[in-house]
């Protein structure tokens, strides 16, 4: 079992840049493949970015690829989000998550992720 915690949340003009931050607890950090999820008023909770146990391998949603980039600093236990340009259409909660699935090609699904973080505001204003 893993615990998370999201910082780095809040308020952002259009254009303007946020880093989020995740940091686990618990067990072994580096165990676990790590996604950013994100859910907006009314609607699903969507995937936004994940990365492999020693960060190799990354994926992006469509819809932040060029502008988001995740890591992730397994000494700090710790998963980073990087948001640069950012939109008001990426206002929403943004989630940490850990699996320990072994499939790559599960990585953007929602219901493959064990554990999840309380998750943390942004607001994009236009």
């Amino acid at each position: 079992q893993v615990q998370l915690v999201e910082s780095g949340g809040g308020l952002v003009q259009a254009g303007g840049s946020l880093r989020l931050s995740c940091a686990a607890s618990g067990r072994t950090f580096s165990s676990y493949a790590m996604g950013w999820f994100r859910q907006a008023p009314g609607k699903e909770r969507e995937f936004v970015a994940a990365i492999s146990r020693s960060g190799f391998s990354t994926y992006y949603a469509d819809s932040v690829k060029g502008r988001f980039t995740i890591s992730r600093d397994n000494a700090k236990n710790t998963l980073y989000l990087q948001m640069n340009s950012l939109k008001p259409e990426d206002t929403a909660v943004y989630y940490c998550a850990a699996r320990i699935g072994l499939y790559s090609t599960q990585a953007m699904g929602v219901t493959a992720y064990d554990y999840w973080g309380q998750g943390t505001q942004v607001t994009v204003s236009s």
